[in-house]
């Protein structure tokens, strides 16, 4: 009675195991299961009816089992079996739940041998049962049939490693008597998820269809291939038997009595036979349990954990009480408001690393695509020169001007202003589509109540839809005041001083020598003073039909120069046809003649072909025209400049206040007034199908965790748990060769041998301690009448006194029966 808490605790794990499935949902609880794995025919479900005393597996050739089942045991004193795909419906016929088991089979994996990993979960209740969870796995194979993929081989085996990879699974390794041992496609698999043999347990069936005068005593005894765990044989029914409906009990009793009555078995009978195995499977089972404890506790723990926060709003849950919805309608409003707040200003908690959103998107709008419209919206530039020359020419009229009109360049500023209220609008709803996404967004959170969801949405983007049409009036108002008055005092305006700086005429010694003076260069003229304070002019020369040319750096020179000339041959200063204009560096020079392009004077070299700016078919115009447009143009680009910085600083400002705070000032304070107007409390706090299956599933969870750690806490100090069995000689385990099954004992052992293996010819006897050539430690001879066996080289002989010299013979492989056929 020691571990009667742990024999509680097995049908605990049975129902989280349900539990979990029924749900839907993984804990990531690995819970303690028995896999039975072999290859096929091997008589794996024979092995599992003997445990439950009826036949309810389905039977025939090749692959049978194509579903895993998950088979859970349960001592019981009515006997019946359910399936958790048909909750509440008891099978008390075990044909039936054949029947159902193949149906299952088919629905998923159709009916021409096809196989799937979902598994079928059924639950036997006998008083027949010791409590044991057992999973059944489809047999292993080589060669698809039927509807099965060419690679079925690598499929079953991928399904079988999803189950016995898992720590808390313990491995049935059933492999038939009549096969070599060594090739074993169980103990295969076992080796290689398992190389320790903690957690592998050895079946062998068919020990009654093996050649006279064979055994498998050596297996059994754990001498040959040995398992920390050992060996268990079984006898199970033949397929005659099956087919002549032969009872599960007096299989049993058969079983019984041919252990007791084998000269090789009588002495280790009681360790044999399929109740022996049940027994076996659930003190390991139990141990199993008792050994995984703390890491099952553990992580009982953290899910427990993880739901507290969601059930405790479930605990006390009614759903018809008005004083909850009226409370829960506050809630989620609340928090609609806090969750649009922390998107638009940004926050901390739950932040997304994969994508821009929220007020980050607006403020990418802000400060790259709305700047981006302003400057895609560049000038045509033949088209804006055209139109500065016509400008000018219809404000002149009949008169012909001297100096550059002020209403022409009026005239073509506002008609660029104008230009700017598309990028402006199209802002506008840019941000409205942010918004719209982030509300659909924030209102995620109330899914539990469609209705609610709907109408917060709608409400909330009617709203924002209202204030975009105050936005854009706002928004037209700001270009219609820039249209009301042009500033040409704007500090940051060039006006029609273009240029002022130091420059030094370079003239002969005899007319006077090279002096510096103070130039200012206007859209209309170049002057020159004796200092920076401009109150002594010296000379003003128009800019009409002057252009540049680069001078040569004179041989003494340190200074770099260029010259102004007019190209109707006149003087240009005193009696001089150019001036030479001197400067420290090649950078001030490049500087000064682009001003003076700005201001209409252009370099000696054609006009078209050297300033790539002006377009190559602009119409003919005289020299003065020319110069007047380049001057405006170059007016009308400084002030747009200073019209786009200022609606660039004002647009995400407008939208700001008129928009966005508006709408979280709307959301704080009127939308619980709008939701109360447009429907209903109880039609709003309707509960979604989904949200009360989810809680009913939360809460049954969360009950079951509760439930299995104060049966943990309970059993934890009062169940007492078998030690592991001692290490055994487990190199075999751990190697990729394994020697071959079965023997010829010698003529001297009293019970009857096992066949002769292939082997080689044997020189002599084998050393004390013999080291195998694949280079495993040697073994250690032990004490007593059947010490363990050495292999090396490919044979097994026992380590009993050196007998003669055997001479060599030829291979002979005994021939095995069919299975199902009687001796």
């Amino acid at each position: 009675m020691g571990n009667r808490g742990m024999e509680e605790l097995i049908p605990l794990i049975n129902k989280l195991q349900d539990a979990f499935s029924s749900i839907g949902q993984s804990c990531n609880l690995d819970l303690p299961q028995i896999a039975v794995v072999g290859g096929q025919s091997a008589g794996k479900s024979s092995v599992l009816e003997n445990f439950v005393g009826r036949d309810f597996l389905p039977r025939g050739s090749g692959i049978v089992t194509r579903r895993p089942l998950i088979l859970q045991l349960i001592n019981n004193k009515a006997e019946y079996a359910e399936f958790l795909h048909c909750k509440g419906k008891k099978f008390v016929d075990f044909d039936e739940v054949r029947s159902e088991i193949e149906n299952e089979t088919d629905r998923i994996t159709g009916s021409n041998k096809g196989i799937s990993p979902i598994p079928i979960n059924l639950r036997v209740y006998s008083p027949h049962v010791l409590n044991l969870t057992l999973i059944d796995l489809p047999g292993m194979t080589k060669v698809a049939v039927g509807d099965q993929p060419p690679d079925i081989e690598f499929q079953i085996r991928d399904m079988l490693l999803q189950f016995v990879t898992k720590e808390s699974c313990l491995i049935l390794a059933v492999t038939p008597a009549n096969t070599d041992l060594a090739n074993s496609d169980a103990l295969k698999i076992a080796k290689e998820v398992d190389p320790q043999g903690l957690r592998t347990i050895g079946v062998i069936t068919k020990l009654d269809l093996m050649d006279e005068g064979t055994d498998a005593r050596d297996i059994l005894e754990n001498k040959l291939l040995p398992l920390r765990r050992g060996y268990i044989g079984v006898v199970n029914r033949s397929q005659k038997d099956i087919d002549g409906r032969k009872d599960i009990r007096a299989a049993l009793a058969a079983e019984r009595k041919f252990f007791l009555s084998h000269p090789a078995y009588r002495h280790m009978a009681e360790r044999m036979g399929t109740p022996h195995l049940q027994k076996t499977l659930n003190q390991q089972l139990t141990n199993h349990i008792r050994d995984t404890l703390p890491g099952l506790r553990s992580k009982l723990q953290s899910q427990l954990l993880s739901l507290e926060k969601e059930v405790e709003e479930y605990k006390n849950f009614k759903p018809d009480d008005p004083t909850r919805k009226t409370k829960a309608l506050l809630q989620m409003v609340q928090q609609f408001g806090v969750d649009f707040e922390k998107r638009i200003e940004g926050s901390g908690d739950q932040v997304d690393t994969l994508e821009l959103s929220g007020g980050a998107r607006i403020n990418r709008i802000f400060h790259e695509r709305f700047p981006f419209e302003l400057v895609k919206m560049e000038f045509d530039e033949k088209e804006l020169r055209r139109e500065i020359s016509y400008a000018i020419k219809n404000i002149h009229g009949v008169r012909t001007g001297l100096f550059t009109p002020d209403l022409a360049f009026e005239a073509i500023v506002k008609k660029q202003v104008i230009k700017l209220k598309e990028p402006c609008l199209k802002c506008v709803d840019l941000v409205v589509s942010e918004l719209s996404t982030l509300i659909h967004k924030c209102t995620e959170k109330l899914g539990s109540y469609p209705r609610l969801r709907e109408e917060t949405e709608r409400i909330v983007t009617t709203y924002v839809r209202e204030r975009e049409s105050k936005t854009k009036d706002q928004v037209m108002l700001l270009i219609d005041i820039e249209l009301s008055y042009i500033n040409t005092n704007h500090e940051d305006f060039i006006g029609f001083v273009i240029r002022r700086g130091w420059l030094t005429i370079n003239i002969s010694i005899m007319k006077g020598g090279s002096r510096d003076y103070w130039f200012v260069l206007t859209a209309e003229s170049l002057s020159w003073y004796k200092d920076e304070e401009e109150k002594e002019k010296k000379y003003m020369l128009p800019l009409d039909n002057l252009k540049i040319r680069d001078v040569e750096k004179g041989f003494m020179s340190t200074k770099h120069t260029f010259a102004i000339f007019n190209t109707e041959q006149r003087n240009v200063y005193k009696d001089l046809r150019q001036i030479e204009l001197a400067c420290d560096s090649q950078e001030d020079v490049d500087s000064w003649k682009a001003s003076f392009l700005r201001a209409g004077v252009y370099p000696e070299k054609d006009q078209v072909e050297n300033d790539e700016s002006v377009p190559a078919d602009t119409f003919s115009m005289d020299p003065q025209l020319e110069r007047q447009v380049e001057t405006i143009r170059n007016l009308v680009d400084s002030y747009i400049g200073i019209v786009n910085k200022s609606i660039r600083d004002l647009m995400p400002k407008t939208i700001m206040h008129l928009m966005i705070n508006s709408a979280k000032e709307f959301i704080h304070s009127e939308l619980l007034a709008y939701l109360y107007s447009s429907a209903d409390q109880n039609s709003l706090m309707e509960e979604s199908a989904d949200q009360a299956q989810r809680r009913d599933e939360m809460l049954r969870m969360y009950h079951a965790l509760r439930e299995a750690l104060n049966i943990i806490g309970d059993i934890s100090t009062t169940t007492i748990s078998t030690p592991l069995p001692p290490p055994v000689d487990d190199t075999w385990l751990q190697k990729d060769s394994s020697p071959p099954a079965q023997h010829k004992p010698a003529v001297s052992a009293a019970p009857p041998g096992r066949p002769p293996a292939v082997r080689g010819p044997t020189p002599g006897p084998p050393p004390a301690n013999p080291v195998p050539s694949f280079g495993a430690p040697p073994v250690p001879s032990r004490p007593g009448p059947s010490p363990v066996n050495a292999y090396g080289s490919g044979t097994l002989e026992p380590l009993q006194a050196p007998p003669p010299q055997i001479p060599s013979r030829p291979t002979r492989v005994p021939p095995s029966l069919p299975p199902g056929i009687p001796r």
